[in-house]
């Protein structure tokens, strides 16, 4: 599965998203939940991530979280946590990827894309299926864009976890997510292509100052194809 480029980043401080933005109505302030901008960004940057890296709260319910582990657990137990991926990108994980689902299941991927992908037809039909460990992390990377096109939908299952979306180019420029366990998050356009992302190791999971407790995470993974894709 060849869906990551490797980059890199250091472990930055954490600030609030400053009062002007407020003042000026750019950012809802709902957003303040799930979203800290480092000191760098000026408010035109802020509005341009927080457009096109959206994260939907309690999107699954505690029944269709339990569904969709149910389905993928019995083949993932099988598999060993791997410590070393093909380009560096993850440490503790193990991963699939699925094109059959329960009917049940496949009524809520069905909702994810109807969501992420309004007007897309050009979809990857196999869903990506990516286990951490509590000790796992995934590096700052870009998604391959020979196999990914220009948006990316996960869900997350049993545990909170920490984004993080780092400036390509200027890297003083980084904003943290807090992924809610059982949240949605999509991707796409300038987050998806002018930052590199990663997910925190349990030793800096932290947002707004608060430690965010690490377990294992499954993150089930849609995309589209790029454009040049057949």
């Amino acid at each position: 599965m060849r869906y990551f480029k490797l980059e890199t980043s250091g472990f930055k401080k954490d600030v609030n998203i400053s009062s002007s933005c407020h003042k000026q109505n750019l950012i809802d302030p709902k957003w303040e939940k799930y979203i800290m901008f480092s000191k760098d960004f000026d408010d035109s940057a802020k509005v341009a991530l927080a457009r096109d890296m959206v994260i939907h709260e309690e999107f699954l319910s505690e029944e269709e979280e339990k569904s969709i582990f149910q389905e993928v657990e019995p083949y993932m137990k099988k598999l060993r946590y791997e410590f070393a991926h093909w380009d560096d990108a993850i440490h503790g994980y193990r991963e699939t990827e699925r094109d059959r689902w329960t009917p049940h299941n496949t009524a809520i991927l069905d909702r994810v894309r109807r969501l992420a992908f309004p007007t897309e037809k050009q979809l990857h039909s196999q869903v990506h299926v990516l286990d951490l460990s509590e000790k796992g992390y995934i590096k700052p990377h870009v998604d391959s864009i020979r196999f990914c096109g220009n948006t990316i939908a996960g869900l997350s299952l049993l545990s909170d976890s920490v984004m993080r979306l780092n400036h390509e180019k200027e890297k003083m420029m980084y904003a943290d997510f807090l992924l809610k366990r059982r949240s949605l998050y999509i991707m796409k356009d300038v987050a998806r292509y002018d930052y590199n992302h990663e997910i925190l190791g349990a030793d800096i999971s932290v947002f707004r100052g608060e430690k965010v407790p690490r377990g294992r995470r499954i993150s089930v993974i849609c995309r589209n194809r790029p454009e040049s894709a057949d």
